[in-house]
């Protein structure tokens, strides 16, 4: 083992491989770097999740939101199973405004997403604003944390807001369907340098 125990995916060291999932994964095969799985360990400043869920009109066709809002009950659980911050703001209408957090959720509360009605429009930029200011009272707070942004969405919007500045990582979770697609989630992902998800891909 010795030096690749301690090494990641990317060659850097510092975390350790956990053998069980790598030996499933590796099988009858020899070692390769593509069997390697890694411990999951929190940074020493914390987590913080912010979702950002989008209740425009067009997020009501075909169940969209009522599958976003299934996805987020299981992501706060695991933030909630790992100990990290958590905060949920909607976007939708005119406007958008935070219903959760920053804090950690101890339980589900169906009320945080009961209330969200889907209509209207879609003010992306509304919600990446509000989301951009709590990231930002965060990092002032807890400099050491490490912060991630999820916008659920379809994108059906032309809003192009910049990626806010004091997040590590970014990820769409693209709910867009149909024949017809503007692939508007692929378009900001990649001008944030951000990763793209569907709903599917998380939930498998």
């Amino acid at each position: 083992m010795g030096a690749d125990s301690r090494e990641t995916s990317r060659g850097e060291p510092g975390r350790r491989i956990a053998w069980p999932p790598t030996l499933a994964a590796m099988r009858e095969h020899t070692l390769r770097r593509e069997h390697l799985r890694f411990v999951r360990e929190v940074p020493r400043g914390g987590v913080l999740h912010c979702f950002v869920l989008d209740c425009s009109g067009s997020m009501l066709a075909g169940q969209r939101l009522a599958l976003a809002k299934g996805l987020l009950t299981a992501l706060f659980d695991r933030a909630s199973a790992m100990r990290a911050e958590a905060a949920l703001i909607c976007f939708g209408g005119t406007g958008a405004d935070v219903r959760f957090g920053p804090a950690v959720p101890r339980w589900w509360n169906e009320r945080w997403l009961a209330p969200v009605g889907g209509g209207g429009g879609s003010p992306l930029a509304s919600g990446v604003r509000s989301a951009a200011q709590l990231l930002e009272r965060c990092a002032r707070r807890r400099p050491a944390q490490q912060r991630w942004l999820w916008i659920l969405t379809d994108g059906r919007t032309s809003d192009e807001p910049a990626r806010p500045a004091d997040v590590d990582e970014v990820v769409f979770v693209d709910f867009e369907r149909g024949a017809i697609r503007l692939g508007r989630c692929e378009v900001l992902a990649n001008a944030w340098g951000a990763r793209r998800l569907t709903p599917e891909e998380l939930l498998g």
